[in-house]
């Protein structure tokens, strides 16, 4: 075989409305970008401008969709038919593999993308003579068994994976929760699956982390809680609990003893930003729409209260800070599974949705910021292995098509 100068890796992140993905995403290809290898990151996300590309990493921006209902996808921004712009979509990224020629393309959750706009790509690549190792990313946790066996069977999922797919990779444990069993993946695609274990986060150094709360005018001996919700698009519950937590306490005399941080996701709503933001400013609490250095945020704080998407943990758990976590239960029940799951593990502590009120968020977090030991204790025991087991499977491709 001829010898190839660099490794050409695509990965395709659809990216609709939150910013899980594309972090994932960027995740894995910050650890993957070295000299021989170029990685293009084909995302739906408007925010992909944001992050910070290390060099030998692109993206090819392809035009934003936003799901109303369930699975109705309408452009975020460019005012065409929901179908034109699908059409758009599957011509770029088809197109950007023909001219791309990746040794490898990794797709994120979605196994035929976004209303199966990957699928002509994929058979493009396994019908093309030049042989592309071909990957499905998968978190933890898709959803509820029953859904997802359901609606891997009405689209055809479970026989594409296994004709189309060389490798599927799960970015977490199977002790934890293993899809293999809940989704009646059959024979031929389990024998492809690897349990990579989660991805973990860049680690802020001590002199990062003492900016961080120096930045936010947090004193060494206070104790500082961040509250965010990913992308924000359904945090405000969140939000609005905690301020009511916080206003209750302030109506009764009883002073915090802890400082706040809000990041309320960019795609919060105007108008529910404008009433978020001014019921904190009463209350004298920070507030950002973006907060670009997560990881150091998370590692400066004594508690992070959240939503519990795949990400989040992932930056919790690699920063070992103690976390309270609030799951959405639709319209996927992914986070609250993956909370009862990590809960059990000792990892981290939940509330239900539907049963928050101030009295138990303060509850909780007392009892949190107060003992938070067996919770450190138990993140120290928990190997985040992710990325070396990724960087291994590439490693051993590599040898096989660049000796």
């Amino acid at each position: 075989m001829e010898n190839k100068a660099t490794f050409n890796i695509l990965m395709y992140s659809h990216d609709t409305y939150g910013l899980g993905h594309i972090r994932r995403t960027m995740a894995i290809a910050e650890h993957l970008s070295c000299p021989d290898t170029n990685i293009l990151i084909l995302t739906g996300s408007p925010l992909a401008g944001r992050f910070t590309f290390p060099r030998g990493v692109d993206h090819v921006r392809i035009p934003g969709m936003i799901k109303r209902a369930n699975e109705d996808y309408f452009p975020l921004s460019i005012r065409i038919d929901p179908r034109h712009a699908l059409e758009i979509r599957k011509s770029i990224i088809l197109a950007t593999a023909q001219t791309f020629r990746p040794d490898l393309f990794i797709v994120d959750k979605e196994p035929l993308g976004l209303k199966r706009e990957v699928l002509s790509t994929l058979q493009w690549m396994s019908s093309h003579p030049a042989k592309c190792l071909t990957v499905l990313g998968l978190r933890d946790v898709m959803d509820d068994a029953e859904t997802v066996r359901r609606n891997w069977r009405e689209k055809g999922v479970y026989e594409n994976v296994e004709k189309l797919y060389s490798e599927v990779w799960v970015y977490g444990e199977k002790a934890l929760y293993d899809p293999v069993v809940e989704y009646a993946i059959p024979r031929g695609i389990a024998g492809k699956l690897t349990f990579t274990g989660y991805i973990p986060r860049k680690i802020p150094g001590p002199d990062e982390v003492r900016e961080i709360r120096k930045g936010l005018d947090i004193a060494p001996e206070e104790r500082l809680v961040t509250v965010t919700t990913g992308g924000g698009g359904d945090g405000l519950w969140v939000l609005e609990s905690y301020l009511a937590m916080l206003e209750t306490m302030a109506g009764s005399s009883d002073t915090p003893s802890f400082r706040s941080v809000l990041i309320t996701g960019p795609f919060l709503s105007e108008d529910d930003k404008r009433v978020v933001l001014e019921r904190a400013r009463v209350l004298g609490v920070i507030v950002y729409q973006f907060f670009t250095h997560m990881e150091a945020l998370f590692s400066a704080s004594d508690l992070v209260v959240c939503m519990g998407g795949y990400n989040t943990v992932c930056e919790i758990l690699t920063q070992q800070t103690p976390s309270l976590v609030i799951p959405r239960e639709t319209p996927r029940k992914e986070q609250l599974i993956r909370a009862m799951a990590m809960k059990k593990r000792g990892l981290l502590d939940y509330i239900p949705w539907g049963e928050v009120s101030p009295d138990l968020l303060e509850k909780k977090i007392h009892g949190i910021l107060g003992h938070p030991g067996p919770f450190r204790k138990a993140m120290a025991g928990f190997e985040l292995t992710g990325i070396n087991r990724i960087c291994s499977r590439i490693s051993t491709f590599k040898e096989r098509i660049m000796p």
